[in-house]
């Protein structure tokens, strides 16, 4: 038995909260990864999500694969477009905002530490 699985997104449920209008799709679980997450965030234009996160260990690496819009770390807001990479250190909190044309990202993070490692951050844009 080959030790490889190839899904497609759109086959990975939408694990977004039912009030934001934008999609979640984590696919660490759905293909069977060990030592790595591969996520996939889908924003409208002008959406931005409510609330920020941080991480204990999990360091993350973010790529804009369609659109641009803005990146929130801790108290720095920058721009983000097509293409751009962002590494993320654990103890940064972060959260992306889309413009015009919405943004599409992908997320990529090392491996999940025991009880997991995210931590929310209310009222992160304010």
């Amino acid at each position: 038995m080959s030790d490889w699985t190839r899904k497609n997104f759109d086959e990975v449920p939408d694990r977004s909260p039912d009030d934001v209008d934008m999609q979640w799709r984590f696919a660490r679980r759905d293909m069977g990864f060990e030592q790595v997450g591969v996520s996939r965030f889908s924003y409208p234009p002008g959406v931005r999500f409510p609330f920020g996160h941080r991480h204990r260990e999990q360091e993350e690496a973010y790529v804009v694969v369609a659109g641009s819009g803005r990146a929130k770390l801790d108290d720095k807001v920058i721009e983000v477009a097509l293409w751009d990479v962002l590494r993320v250190g654990p103890t940064v909190a972060r959260q992306f905002e889309a413009g015009p044309d919405g943004l599409e990202l992908m997320c990529i993070g090392g491996p999940v530490p025991e009880g997991g490692d995210g931590e929310p951050v209310p009222d992160f844009w304010e």
